[in-house]
């Protein structure tokens, strides 16, 4: 067994009882499909054809540098495909597609291959994706477009909405619950139908893909925060990515902690520095920094709340 098998198994308690990575990762796109869908019904083909160049530069740039690195190619394991469609649902629609497939490169290739391959990255490969480009093109990292507009139109003349988060920190009308809760609002492509991720949080509850202290404790504390700093807690729930992110960023079975106090910590710990973000920040949402933030603490975690595997608890004596 390769030394990156070895590690993803050890990693995760699911991923174990699976038959290999694939069978989790077909999980994952299961999840992620009807979030996708959403995006692109509402946004159009600006969505549509990110998600395609997002999944095939992350395919081809990890592929062409591992075959230059005379290394296996593993496209069949998928995990580069999802974090193509990770990266392409938490941007913009409206990505320019050459930034777009930038992104997934860096991603995949940066922050996974160069430091070791799948099993041995340390940060959330998307989620760097998405950090380089928004360091890097942050103006449009921060436009938005409309949804309901023509779906095949992909002139800037429509690329004027604003994501629920920037209206509240302009100080106008921000979405209503009812829109907030079933994404009809500008925002990233997979991040406003809180609907839908939830529904896709439970099916990758039932199938064993994902433990459920680490989104739980990370939308908890996330929403505690925000009333202990005077925000509205249920609006900071369902604005920006922070339901995405919990369900599908923070759960990673690579970069999040392995044990279930370090899950706790890891969620807590992600949704408070959102919040602080989002509070002192200078871009309305937190989730993406928070993350990598907590991915950083996790080898830390690891150590401190080590995981005794073959370890059997003594029962107490009976008492006389």
């Amino acid at each position: 067994m390769s030394e990156a098998k070895n590690l993803l198994l050890q990693s995760s308690p699911h991923l174990a009882s699976t038959v290999n990575s694939r069978a989790l990762m077909r999980n994952m796109l299961i999840a992620l499909a009807p979030v996708s869908l959403f995006g692109i019904v509402i946004y159009g083909l600006p969505a549509l054809l990110n998600i395609i160049v997002a999944v095939a530069a992350a395919v081809l740039g990890e592929s062409l540098f591992r075959f230059i690195l005379k290394r296996p190619v593993r496209a069949k394991d998928l995990s580069a495909g999802i974090s193509g469609l990770l990266l392409a649902l938490v941007i913009p629609p409206n990505t320019p597609l050459w930034m777009t497939a930038l992104g997934a490169v860096f991603a995949v290739v940066v922050a996974k291959e160069f430091f070791g391959g799948l099993g041995a990255n340390v940060f959330n490969p998307a989620l760097i994706g998405r950090a380089f480009l928004l360091m890097s093109f942050p103006a449009a990292l921060t436009t938005w477009r409309k949804p309901g507009q023509s779906w095949i139109s992909m002139s800037a003349d429509v690329i004027t909405g604003a994501t629920p988060l920037g209206i509240a920190q302009m100080g106008g009308d921000v979405p209503g619950i009812r829109d907030l809760f079933f994404g009809f609002h500008g925002g990233s492509t997979g991040e406003t139908s809180i609907f839908l991720i939830l529904a896709a949080c439970l099916f990758l509850l039932v199938t064993k893909t994902i433990d459920w202290r680490t989104p739980v404790c990370m939308i908890g504390a996330g929403a505690a925060v925000a009333f202990a700093l005077g925000l509205d807690p249920l609006f900071s729930v369902l604005s920006g990515g922070l339901v995405f992110g919990a369900v599908f960023m923070a759960t990673d079975y690579v970069t999040g902690s392995i044990t279930g106090k370090g899950k706790i910590i890891f969620g807590i710990g992600a949704g408070i520095i959102t919040m602080l973000i989002r509070k002192w920040g200078n871009f309305p949402e937190g989730v993406c920094y928070a993350i990598l933030i907590m991915n950083g603490f996790t080898p830390f975690l690891d150590k401190l709340l080590t995981r005794k595997y073959g370890f059997v608890r003594k029962k107490k004596e009976a008492a006389k």
